[in-house]
């Protein structure tokens, strides 16, 4: 939008002529990431205290650690604020004319209203049911057959490697591996609505989340800046031998929102939290993180850099399938990070060292990058 009216004034005389540095992605990555981080830090102390006037205060488990009985009442779904920081300026610096960008603020939209109602019918039953479980995947399903069936059923994604993975460590122009159209589909679904609920299940400790969120968000910056982006006549993708995708580079703009309106969120959401976001903002962040994946062909990648989202989604898997099995629990609470709560760790012990781990595993999924 903003991109469009400013970038269209360039050939005028004088000063205007400086806004052709906006036809640069990277230029746009900044303003998008400001723009993003701005919005939030100057919003969320009047959309706090919006939430505190019209009592949307956080719902908590009564089967869960308790300590966090005093988080209840704490203002939540703050992740529509981070919903609205994300899509605006992405709309705002991005090419309105790329799919890749209209998909990308479709499926964090779509799932922002889908955590939305969830949100919303927790605290209107007093209950941390919220959505049924049935209803909350058959819409995330829906949304993201919706945006495959867009992305794979046109000609957005170049037809010679439509189908093809890309793992890490090989490379994509040697290793030619095909799934078939159908299974390609499935796949490619599984990945965003599994990533969506992984970041889901990770909101439970102020920060936690969404440290690992903006980790991510700022590899995935990195990774669909190289495969969309020709520099000079250079092809990035070729040299470091990953699938090269036209137009997927338009996508890091979304990725410098993210991060800003994390950031922003971050603020307010560190320990001890002022906001939650909420499904309202863990739903479409995790789903946003896996279409990204999935647009620049890094399904595999996604499992290393959002590590910390595979590890929590695992232990509550290991932890249900335990007690059904043997009636034993393998942690003392799931997910992960509940367990080391009860083991005595500080709650802000355990989040800055997820962090850290999320920054590592980010390190490594760029490495790889190098190592084909």
């Amino acid at each position: 939008m903003l991109y469009h009216l400013l970038y269209g004034l360039h050939d005028q005389a004088g000063w205007l002529s400086g806004l052709n540095v906006l036809r640069y992605t990277s230029t746009r990555i900044l303003l998008a990431t400001l723009t993003g981080l701005l919005l939030t830090l100057l919003l969320y102390p009047w959309f706090i205290r919006t939430l505190q006037r019209i009592q949307l205060g956080q719902v908590v488990r009564d089967d869960g650690p308790e300590s966090h009985l005093a988080k209840r009442g704490t203002p939540t779904m703050g992740g529509s604020l981070i919903i609205f920081a994300v899509i605006l300026p992405t709309v705002a610096w991005s090419d309105l004319g790329n799919p890749f960008v209209l998909l990308a603020t479709l499926v964090t939209a779509g799932f922002g209203v889908i955590g939305f109602l969830d949100d919303f019918l927790k605290i209107r039953k007093k209950s941390s049911g919220g959505l049924g479980s049935r209803w909350k995947f058959l819409g995330q399903f829906v949304v993201a057959t919706g945006v495959v069936a867009y992305l794979y059923g046109g000609d957005i994604m170049p037809d010679a490697i439509r189908y093809r993975l890309a793992l890490p460590l090989s490379d994509f122009y040697s290793a030619q591996i095909s799934l078939p159209p159908w299974l390609y589909w499935v796949f490619s679904v599984i990945v965003i609505v599994g990533a969506s609920n992984a970041v889901n299940l990770t909101d439970g400790l102020d920060g936690l989340a969404i440290g690992p969120t903006i980790i991510s968000a700022g590899t995935f910056l990195a990774l669909t800046y190289a495969a969309g982006t020709m520099l000079a006549g250079f092809d990035i993708a070729r040299y470091l031998n990953i699938p090269h995708i036209p137009g997927v580079g338009e996508l890091s703009i979304y990725c410098g929102a993210m991060c800003g309106a994390g950031v922003g969120f971050l603020w307010y959401n560190t320990y001890p939290a002022s906001v939650f976001m909420g499904d309202v903002g863990s739903l479409p962040l995790g789903a946003g993180l896996g279409f990204l994946a999935v647009a620049s062909k890094n399904e595999f990648t996604l499992l290393i850099v959002g590590g910390i989202f595979v590890l929590e989604t695992v232990s509550v898997i290991v932890q249900v399938a335990s007690f059904k099995l043997t009636g034993k629990r393998v942690f003392k609470m799931a997910p992960i990070h509940h367990h080391f709560e009860l083991k005595g760790w500080a709650e802000p012990k355990v989040i800055v060292r997820f962090w850290i781990i999320s920054f590592a595993l980010a390190l490594v999924a760029l490495a790889t990058l190098k190592l084909r």
